[in-house]
């Protein structure tokens, strides 16, 4: 069943009920957002009914600001949550689109401005808090924080969620076409590719520092975090000798490159290769038996909001919080939800899922990014160094 259809139904007739409790026009969302795949995923119970107490509307004194600019991650949250909380609150919520963590990072480091919320991963935060890019969050305006699973208010880069809130969770691995070719069982598909095989030259990996050379250490045995130059070099080469073999490097449509035919195999995010499903059932998700990378993301604010727009962007969170709207995310971006109060609208299907929450063996071969100071700027000096050199 294709559960997002009744979800956007039913989202219909709740607006209409706001359109006429307020006699006046509201506004529509400015693109449709796409279909999730088809695993059954019970509706949610919209904000008519709100599970925890209001967010008070003025905060000593402060008015909310009556807009909102988040910094996000492209087609990473269903565009109708933020039409829903503009109908609740009055506030409009705008996006703008990064690619990366390192991306996003360097505009907010190079003074970027405007932005009330952006939505960075675990170790990004780290690195963020350690630079004063962000705002400490008042919990009395976020009552939903209760919400979260236990794991998630003690992350390691942030405890007690001082800075930010845990937003979705996943994994990164490999995305194929079981029609064409078979289950890559190791990251030597592109590390050692076969140059006669099917998927040579059809390959894509991420446009991601971290997460490229993740995979290399992985492949090479070693530490993803590791500060050993030799041993990043060694991982620059293996990534270099790979350029021959794949088409190019993407973080943004390497799931519906693959489920078009046009790629056969990536290297990505769990949840953008299992939304592909939906337009091509053969498109499957694999872990390599040598592991993956495990990520957190995180909703923060930075450290250069005003008052009311850090008061606006505490009750944004707040509304993700609420049970029925983290569920409605997942549903759409089918990642796994730190909500822990969300799981009573997930179908046992998709809580079972292994290629949404991993199964206890599987977590064993996963690792977190973690930030390593100074040699960031020695990942991203090696990995301008893969991008520019030519393919052997």
């Amino acid at each position: 069943m294709n559960t997002k259809k009744s979800i956007l139904l039913k989202f219909l007739a709740i607006s209409l009920l706001f359109l006429l409790a307020a006699c006046g026009p509201a506004e529509t969302p400015t693109e449709e957002p796409t279909s999730a795949p088809e695993t059954p995923i019970d509706e949610p119970t919209l904000v008519s009914e709100p599970t925890t107490e209001e967010v008070p509307e003025v905060v000593e004194g402060i008015q909310p600001a009556s807009e909102i600019v988040i910094y996000h991650w492209s087609e990473y949250i269903d565009p109708d949550v933020y039409s829903l909380f503009e109908q609740e609150y009055g506030i409009r919520v705008i996006e703008d689109n990064f690619s990366s963590n390192e991306e996003m990072l360097a505009k907010l480091q190079g003074g970027g401005t405007g932005y009330s919320l952006t939505v960075p991963s675990d170790y990004t935060v780290e690195i963020m808090i350690q630079e004063g890019l962000l705002a400490r969050l008042d919990h009395e305006n976020i009552p939903n924080l209760n919400n979260l699973g236990d794991s998630f208010r003690q992350v390691p880069y942030d405890p007690g969620n001082q800075y930010c809130v845990p937003y979705q969770w996943g994994t990164t691995g490999i995305g194929y076409l079981a029609s064409e070719v078979d289950e890559p069982t190791s990251w030597a598909v592109f590390f050692d590719p076969d140059a006669d095989a099917p998927y040579y030259g059809r390959l894509s990996m991420l446009d991601d520092a971290r997460e490229t050379f993740a995979a290399a250490l992985i492949y090479l045995g070693y530490d993803i975090n590791t500060t050993t130059e030799s041993q990043l070099q060694e991982a620059r080469d293996l990534l270099i000798n790979a350029k021959g073999a794949i088409s190019g490097y993407n973080s943004d449509m390497f799931g519906d490159l693959v489920a078009a035919g046009e790629n056969l195999m990536a290297h990505g995010w769990n949840g953008d290769f299992l939304v592909a499903q939906e337009d091509n059932e053969d498109l499957e998700y694999t872990i390599p038996e040598e592991g993956g990378v495990i990520w957190v993301d995180n909703l923060c604010i930075p450290a250069t909001v005003t008052p009311e727009q850090k008061l606006a962007a505490e009750m944004f969170i707040n509304f993700v919080l609420q049970a029925d709207i983290g569920a409605l995310i997942s549903e759409f971006t089918y990642y796994a939800s730190p909500n822990e109060a969300a799981n009573e609208y997930f179908d046992e299907e998709f809580l079972e899922d292994p290629a949404v929450y991993p199964p206890d063996e599987l977590l064993t071969k996963l690792y977190y990014i973690e930030p390593v100071g100074e040699f960031e700027s020695l990942f991203q000096r090696l990995w301008d160094e893969v991008k520019t050199a030519p393919v052997p």
